[in-house]
């Protein structure tokens, strides 16, 4: 059989992590490389109380469901919003197949091959291949630790007329930044002004350490919720478990109504199961607790791997200390290609992600994504030996 796969398939790359998986097999190999939440952090006992209460409702939980979501769900997810000031009923939402899946389902709402998609310099590698996937010209706007470059902003704007820009504006994956109050409002005015739809994925936002310093999403900056140019999704991957494959969109109806019709035709609905029983967490667990724990948890480890940094200190290396989230972005002097480091780096027996990953055009080859929530300590330590041996090699 002479297979004809589809053009779409070019698009799909192989990507660094997946690289890494290959040179780590077999291998006793300390990871800095994924984005995985600590499992040691799951809340195993309340998940299977959880599931033993969906269980106690009778055979009826195993039947087909809404492709919108349960009903319940969909209001307790409502009414934890309420806490970041965003203010929706269950028409304006969307439960999908992880955060993941709801900005797949918008690119396929919104998207025709050649239409233009704004995206933070770097950003979230998925999402890109996503894009890629149906055929968009991905454009990068400047950012700095405050976020995007209003100004390049309006520039690529005035320059490529693209239909939607994809942020992640709190605590990102992969450069780990907040941005500011002043460029999450202009960010929201200048597309707002100029038609162009926000997309904005929130899957960090519950991570934010120690200090008192808010960061509203944009979503909630927008006075016309119905109207908006803004649609909204995150998941419960980060403060939950990922194996439940459960997160939500939410934005203007019409918008939610057609993201609807394409999921119909993606997967029916997602896991109905798993929808009941996170809202049997909502109702009998005291799930800001354990966020509280979880984030107390990982902001100690952040401080641990930013002391590891700053006693290594590898000269012309610069970092910024993250608010909150899962990763910190380590730029290395610019003769350094971190794609080969990576493969120094496995022979030593640890591993990261390299940076060029994480860019949709003219990717910057000396940064490296390290992850600090799901290492122990004690290996911690081992790794960054390992990882300071072949920096100071390559320097």
């Amino acid at each position: 059989m002479e297979y004809r796969f589809s053009s779409t398939m070019d698009s799909f790359k192989s990507s660094a992590v997946r690289e890494i998986l290959k040179l780590t097999q077999g291998k006793s190999i300390i990871s800095l490389a994924g984005g995985l939440p600590n499992e040691q952090y799951f809340p195993i006992e309340a998940v299977r109380d959880a599931f033993s209460r969906v269980f106690d409702q009778g055979k009826q939980v195993l039947q087909y469901g809404l492709t919108e979501g349960y009903t319940p769900l969909r209001e307790s997810i409502a009414k934890h919003l309420e806490r970041k000031n965003i203010h929706v009923g269950i028409d304006d939402m969307l439960i999908t197949t992880g955060s993941q899946q709801a900005i797949n389902l918008l690119t396929n709402v919104m998207i025709d091959p050649g239409d233009v998609i704004l995206v933070e310099r770097p950003t979230y590698l998925a999402a890109i291949q996503i894009f890629q996937s149906y055929k968009a010209k991905i454009v990068s706007v400047d950012c700095d630790a405050d976020g995007m470059d209003l100004n390049d902003l309006e520039r690529k704007i005035r320059e490529h007329k693209p239909k939607m820009a994809y942020v992640i504006p709190t605590f990102s994956n992969p450069s780990g930044k907040a941005w500011s109050l002043e460029r999450r409002k202009g960010t929201l005015d200048i597309c707002k002004r100029n038609n162009v739809l926000i997309l904005e994925d929130d899957p960090y936002g519950e991570l934010k350490f120690g200090s008192d310093e808010a960061f509203p999403s944009i979503f909630s900056l927008d006075e016309h919720p119905h109207g908006s140019c803004v649609v909204y999704t995150s998941t419960f991957s980060k403060i939950v478990a990922p194996a439940l494959r459960t997160g939500w969109a939410i934005g203007d109806p019409t918008v939610i109504q057609n993201m609807t019709r394409t999921k119909q035709a993606a997967d029916l609905h997602s896991s109905t199961m798993d929808q009941h029983a996170l809202h049997q967490l909502f109702e009998h667990f005291d799930l800001y607790a354990h966020i509280d724990l979880v984030r107390g948890e990982y902001e100690k480890r952040m401080h641990q791997m930013v002391d590891l940094l700053k006693q290594h200190n590898w000269p012309g290396t610069r970092w910024i200390e993250p608010k909150g989230g899962m990763f910190i972005w380590l730029e290395l002097p610019a003769h350094i290609d971190t794609e080969q480091l990576l493969k120094q780096a496995v022979q030593e027996g640890v591993a990261f992600v390299p940076g060029a990953s994480f860019f949709a055009d003219n990717p910057e080859r000396n940064t490296m994504r390290l992850n600090f929530t799901h290492t122990d300590y004690e290996q911690m330590v081992e790794g960054f030996e390992r990882l300071n041996r072949v920096i100071r090699q390559a320097l």
